[in-house]
């Protein structure tokens, strides 16, 4: 260690103890923050939004239930961080954070982080899931990394979602050349392309919907019949790969092998409802795309709203909602529900009609969910221990925020930067981003990875926890040295008070409470001076070992 030190410059080793020093500390920023414009006025939606919310929870009787209480800023700034960047906010950003006094800082931090590059990098990922699964493909025609690469570089753009959407269904070339063709090539298999995997997988990404059982026979539960899919299947149906990449064949058809005659006949595409949004002219992958798309199917603005819920509250909306049917996954959406007078009826109709007013931009709709009561509510209320089933129904209601357990690259992108004092980002030295890239890769491989399903409800195991308890990525991030946030809390806070509620801010994004900082200073106090920092390690596995540290909240 000593050797890497006398390698650097001293004036950077300088100004490195400097800004470590400041943010380990208690002391508050003199400089003025950042100011940023705000988004577009989302007053309106989310007035209608509390409206209809009121009406619901007056439908479920809770009426005469006390309200619930806010969350504090700290943990909505631990929300949002989470959900936008699938990381806990550094103890350089709190620290930043709680310098910032202006009126209403959690509603400009959520512009603050819709701007960073962290945003579409980590957007990117989780739509991909949705969009080309989460198998690695056949690699000579699928490229994940140019496929991730461009949509990302949509979602910095703020790229329209439904153009991002029509160019994935449409798009002609190599999947090297032009990215989005990669989703169709997700779907190659022994170098043929599975229409039917893309018809399935474009009404689940795009309408929410699942009719992969009408593939084979009508479906037993919803109105999908086995027609209607091999009618969308049919939209693919001419679709070839060539050495120019992905095409349209002219003189290509889409046919099906009859189960009970099994003879062979050709399939015509065709559209299982608003067949009048379908454009006469211009290929039947733009056509698809166009009916998809269409400011009036509602299925495509519901199931987009449905999914960034989903990611910003580790739930989608639909599972747990009581208009609709609990335990729904993000891609099984009901029919939208109507009203005589054709306003919106629910909070996704709400949400998803103002999605579609504002060019379907994506970060109007994040902006929008995070100022939700629901967004800011606490996970906490009385009723909890005193009546069961009103908390259920507050729960249900979206009247309190939801836990859920994180999912993997959440958890080890939080004990990656807890383990920092200073924020983990794209400004990082490449050594450091590097490092984090095969430490998340290797984790969540060896965790569990949910794959296309990380928006189900899933419980701990025994292997998660002895992950986190016993692996040695805890042990070395967890290590009190020079680059590490344990070793630099150790070195630059003032007293054991003070290290102990740098190491609750870096873990936990809160202030101990009076008995957690009794109970942790005196195991510091007790320890000689050079022995502090292993017992600052014992401290930070603690939280990192907490269900408070593994839960959004």
């Amino acid at each position: 260690m000593q050797k890497s030190l006398r390698l650097l410059p001293l004036a950077v080793v300088a100004g490195v103890l400097f800004v470590v020093g400041w943010a380990a500390g208690p002391g508050e920023r003199t400089e003025t923050p950042k100011t940023l414009p705000p988004r577009a006025e989302t007053a309106d939606v989310l007035a209608s939004l509390a409206s209809i919310q009121d009406e619901r929870r007056a439908a479920a009787g809770l009426v005469d239930v006390p309200p619930v209480e806010r969350a504090d800023e700290l943990t909505v700034l631990r929300r949002l961080s989470l959900s936008l960047h699938g990381t806990i906010p550094s103890l350089e950003e709190i620290r930043e954070f709680e310098a910032d006094d202006a009126d209403d800082r959690l509603t400009r931090w959520a512009d603050r982080l819709l701007d960073d590059p962290r945003f579409a990098e980590y957007f990117a990922a989780r739509f991909s899931r949705s969009f080309v699964g989460a198998d690695e493909g056949q690699f000579v025609v699928f490229r994940r990394d140019r496929f991730h690469q461009w949509l990302a570089e949509h979602l910095r753009e703020n790229t329209p979602y439904d153009a991002i959407v029509r160019e994935m269904v449409s798009a002609d070339g190599l999947w090297t050349d032009t990215p989005a063709t990669n989703f169709v090539t997700a779907t190659v298999a022994n170098d043929e392309i599975e229409y039917s995997k893309l018809a399935g997988r474009s009404v689940r990404a795009f309408l929410g919907q699942r009719i992969d059982c009408a593939q084979c026979h009508d479906h037993p539960f919803d109105d999908w019949r086995q027609a209607e899919f091999e009618g969308l299947a049919a939209f693919y149906g001419k679709t070839r790969i060539s050495i120019l990449g992905v095409e349209d064949g002219r003189d290509t058809f889409y046919e099906v092998e009859d189960r009970e005659t099994l003879e062979t006949r050709a399939v015509d595409p065709a559209v299982p409802f608003g067949a009048e949004w379908l454009p006469e002219s211009g290929s039947p992958r733009e056509r698809l795309a166009a009916w998809i798309t269409h400011p009036d199917n509602e299925r495509f603005e519901r199931a987009a709203v449905n999914r960034v819920w989903g990611l910003m509250f580790g739930k989608p909306y639909s599972a747990g909602h009581v208009f609709t049917t609990a335990g729904r996954p993000v891609d099984d959406l009901p029919d939208p529900p109507t009203s005589g007078d054709g306003e919106p009826v629910d909070v996704l109709g709400v949400l998803g009609e103002d999605f579609r007013e504002h060019d379907y931009d994506l970060r109007r709709l994040v902006h929008a969910i995070a100022a939700t009561d629901s967004f800011r509510a606490a996970s906490k209320h009385p009723t909890a221990d005193t009546d069961g089933s009103a908390f259920e129904k507050l729960e249900g209601e979206w009247a309190v925020f939801p836990m859920s357990r994180l999912r993997p690259e959440q958890v080890i992108g939080s004990m990656l930067q807890a383990a920092s004092v200073a924020t983990i980002d794209q400004n990082s030295q490449l050594l450091v981003r590097t490092v984090r890239f095969f430490r998340e890769r290797d984790f969540v491989q060896e965790y569990g990875d949910l794959g296309e399903n990380e928006l189900d409800e899933h419980s701990g195991t025994i292997p998660q926890a002895l992950l986190r308890m016993n692996g040695q990525l805890t042990r070395e991030i967890g290590e009190a040295n020079a680059f590490t946030a344990a070793g630099r809390i150790v070195a630059f806070s003032g007293s054991p008070e003070t290290a102990v509620e740098n190491a609750y801010l870096a873990c936990l994004t809160r202030r101990p409470t009076p008995e957690e900082t009794a109970f942790f200073s005196e195991w510091i106090e007790s320890a000689p001076p050079n022995r502090r920092g292993p017992v600052l390690e014992d401290v930070f596995w603690t939280l990192f070992n907490s269900p408070e540290f593994a839960w959004s909240h």
